[in-house]
């Protein structure tokens, strides 16, 4: 099976056993915690029996909280895949229409660009005061005195436009990576919360209106919470969606600096709100969330893209599973591992290999350029379910069949599986 690529050894600093009260964190094997953190996500749940609803797409939402939106179409746009990871074959005009247009959702800078639930807007308000975000805007209104009321008035008068449909998005030679004006201002207007996205069509193309026309009345009319009441908020969520995790986990989840979480989750774990935790075999503490549920099994069998919650923030993949993953997007192809646009593979409830996978869609074809396994995946379990995995995602996206290349110790067993 494939080899880890060399690491560095640091030293491993031992568990903190006693909370501040002075008794003994309760100890949880990380083969449970692993099935919380997995049932958590979802992966525990009955896989719908029909096409997918609205109802399923919902489920989904309130299990990962966020979905990461990214310009990735590799395979297909990247928020596609944790939903298919859950759910199966589903059909993604529908996944859509719901995510932006029901207005049970907003787009924003949750995690990074994503997606959740439009009630969570408030505890967010405070990103929209970002010094870097708040300054920029200020300094592009000094640069075009005047354009950035221009494009709120023409989206007052004409409703949601792109950047190219503005009267005047200018070339791209704006001071800001090189965006054109138009893009920059609109960046701006929506990261300082003027506009929000008030839809993306197939090519992805982003359309920016006023809040008032994106955001329910009953959700812009809440009052906005004092950071501290925010966070909280969002650490609970980050643990709900975690079922368990370190301090960097759940500050992750909504990406909260440090200095602010750790002495919030004392407050949290003082009210009874989580229960701290030692997870055997990591370093620090774990949090536990009240309502998580240890699954007796996760029978999970699906490929997950570099953007889902579950393997996103790579030390906690590395802690949970024993799986060293990195996105090489933007590595020098002869300097990569495994290869460009590498997927995990989860088996049960392990990361047991990875592909490098890819629609070809002028030659209709999926294509697994590399497959491999980890050290402890059985090849005569996983290779079957990782091609049966392959022809139910090139069906999902209308190619015609799957190929698979030679490169990677499992790239045989999986060829052949595929037939």
């Amino acid at each position: 099976m494939a080899k880890k690529p060399a690491q560095k050894k640091s030293a491993q600093k031992k568990p903190n056993q006693k909370t501040t009260g002075g008794e003994k964190l309760r100890t949880i094997p990380v083969e449970r915690a692993r099935r919380l953190a997995l049932g958590a996500q979802g992966f525990s749940d009955q896989k719908p029996t029909g096409a997918p609803t609205v109802r399923h797409f919902r489920r989904v939402m309130d299990r990962m909280t966020i979905l990461q939106v990214d310009s990735v179409n590799v395979i297909c746009r990247s928020h596609f895949l944790p939903v298919f990871a859950r759910l199966g074959p589903y059909d993604r005009d529908k996944l859509d229409a719901w995510l932006w247009q029901s207005r049970e959702n907003f787009e924003y800078f949750s995690h990074v660009a994503s997606l959740t639930n439009v009630e969570h807007q408030p505890n967010v308000r405070f990103r929209m005061q970002h010094p870097n975000w708040v300054k920029g805007k200020a300094k592009f209104d000094t640069e075009q005195p005047g354009y950035l009321e221009a494009v709120m008035a023409e989206l007052d008068e004409h409703g949601s436009r792109s950047i190219k449909e503005l009267d005047d998005p200018g070339g791209r030679t704006g001071p800001w990576w090189g965006y054109s004006k138009g893009k920059t201002a609109l960046e701006y207007l929506y990261l300082t919360g003027d506009t929000m996205v008030e839809n993306r069509d197939k090519n992805f193309t982003v359309y920016f209106d006023l809040p008032e026309r994106v955001l329910p009345a009953d959700v812009a009319a809440r009052p906005t919470p004092t950071d501290a009441e925010a966070f909280k908020a969002l650490l609970m969520l980050g643990a709900k969606s975690h079922g368990i995790g370190t301090a960097t986990d759940l500050a992750d989840y909504f990406r909260l600096k440090m200095p602010s979480v750790r002495p919030l989750l004392k407050e949290l774990v003082a009210d009874g709100e989580l229960e701290m935790v030692q997870v055997e075999g990591w370093a620090d503490p774990a949090y536990l969330h009240p309502d998580a549920k240890i699954p007796r099994a996760i029978n999970a069998s699906t490929f997950l893209t570099p953007f889902d919650p579950v393997c996103w923030f790579r030390p906690r993949a590395e802690r949970l599973f024993d799986f060293h993953y990195r996105i090489e997007i933007y590595v020098p192809e002869p300097k990569r591992v495994y290869g460009y646009y590498v997927l995990p593979f989860l088996h049960g409830d392990q990361l047991v290999g990875r592909a490098d996978i890819k629609a070809d869609r002028k030659a209709g074809m999926l294509l697994a350029k590399g497959v491999f396994g980890e050290a402890h995946a059985d090849p005569d379990t996983v290779a079957p379910a990782m091609a049966a995995n392959l022809h139910t995602m090139a069906e999902w996206l209308g190619l015609d069949g799957v190929e698979v290349g030679k490169k990677g110790d499992l790239a045989g067993a999986v060829a052949e599986a595929v037939g």
